[in-house]
């Protein structure tokens, strides 16, 4: 009762901080969310391959490995909110750079290599060390609910990312979506999101909650997380994860008309994944909150075999197809929440920002390698049936590993 009664005092006090995250984090979902509508427009005009037009996301992720860890070291430094504020207003510039493409593979590189430097201000890292920070009986679902901003990308972003392009152009499409989005996200950023280092936020988080006690957990020095076993397998089912997700993703559309469905009825498909994605999240954060059981992480990782099983089906009926989408979202939303939330978890907030900032570099990488992958397999082979094939080890392997964890491990308080 008296957890309960914390948790909700917590969301109380800073609910306005989780849904700022929640949208900021959003638009940094954004570009993977809808490169993939713009894949078609962009090889039909340029007579780019699949995987040139993938090839920013890798780009992307090459930045991302060696300076996310950095970021997190300068998020644990200076805090979020600065860092939060510059990323949210130089991104949004980044994304409303890739209208200007003329059909130059390296220009299009270049706006790319823009947007990696500038997006790593806005990582998953910035959102969930303010967070992890302001919540601690709520924070798996906390955390989870700033990670449906990825959900809320995965939704919208194929339906109105389809209705710019086909209406508008792909070029008034990138600058619709970033001066849009992203500007909204901007706003309530400047005005909500705050940390515990945010405009002498220590004295006022007192004031307003001088009921609740938080003690400042220790946790694992930098090395020490290098050397966790448990934080090992967690760091490798995450990169393993991503690349999958990463490819299906992206080529979900692609995919889905490989099937034989229009390119509306595909995009509605990918919306609905989505959806699925925003429940994932929440239902693992809910269920964290109450069990550290691993057979909620195995069983989440275990479904992207799943769904490549049912998308693999030789002329899939409907209904497949839309199992197949509903469970690459849910895995999608799950894998980034229960990510973060064991590395708080067998890490500890010491240095939280700077060994999440590996796991993030981890992530992107995924993110960035595997769409690369799944367009040079269709290249070559004119199918994504490979891809799906490779699917299924993958996804077990990855359930297994975070399956047996063991325990949490208990930090000393200051």
């Amino acid at each position: 009762m008296a957890q309960t009664e914390t948790a909700w005092s917590e969301w109380r006090a800073h609910w306005p901080v989780v849904v700022a995250a929640m949208l900021g984090f959003s638009f940094a979902s954004l570009a993977p969310a809808s490169l993939g509508l713009f894949i078609e427009p962009l090889s039909a005009q340029f007579g780019w391959k699949r995987a040139q037009i993938a090839l920013g996301l890798t780009l992307y992720a090459v930045f991302a490995v060696p300076l996310s860890p950095l970021a997190g070291a300068l998020v644990d430094r200076r805090g979020s909110r600065g860092i939060a504020i510059a990323g949210m207003a130089l991104t949004i510039c980044a994304f409303a750079g890739f209208s200007l493409a003329n059909g130059s593979v390296s220009q299009w590189l270049g706006l790319w290599l823009f947007y990696a430097i500038v997006a790593l201000l806005i990582k998953s890292t910035v959102w969930t060390a303010a967070v992890s920070r302001l919540f601690s009986a709520s924070r798996g679902l906390s955390l989870a609910v700033v990670f449906c901003g990825t959900a809320i990308s995965q939704t919208l972003a194929p339906l109105l990312a389809r209705w710019l392009i086909d209406d508008y152009g792909w070029r008034n499409a990138f600058l619709s979506l970033a001066i849009g989005w992203g500007g909204i996200a901007f706003i309530l950023v400047v005005f909500f999101f705050f940390d515990t280092r945010g405009r002498g936020d220590e004295k006022r988080l007192h004031a307003e909650k001088s009921s609740i006690v938080r003690p400042v957990l220790e946790g694992l020095s930098f090395k020490e997380a290098l050397q966790s076993a448990p934080l090992r397998k967690v760091a490798l089912a995450t990169v393993l994860t991503c690349t999958l997700m990463g490819g299906l993703i992206l080529h979900q559309v692609p995919i889905l008309a490989e099937r034989g469905l229009s390119r509306e009825t595909a995009a509605f498909l990918a919306a609905s994944a989505g959806f699925a994605s925003l429940f994932g999240k929440l239902c693992t954060g809910w269920l964290y909150d109450r069990s550290q059981s691993g057979w909620i992480g195995g069983v989440s990782l275990c479904l992207p075999a799943l769904a490549c099983s049912l998308l693999l089906q030789r002329s899939p009926s409907f209904a497949l197809l839309v199992c197949g989408m509903l469970v690459v979202g849910y895995a999608s939303g799950a894998q980034l929440q229960l990510t973060t939330y064991l590395t708080s978890r067998y890490a500890g907030l010491r240095h939280f920002g700077k060994i999440f900032g590996v796991m993030a570099s981890l992530m992107a990488f995924g993110v960035g390698v595997g769409p690369v992958i799944a367009g040079s397999v269709f290249d070559h082979f004119g199918s994504y049936a490979l891809l799906l094939r490779s699917g299924i080890p993958v996804g077990l392997l990855c359930g297994a590993l975070v399956a047996r964890l063991g325990p949490y491990p208990e930090f000393r308080e200051s």
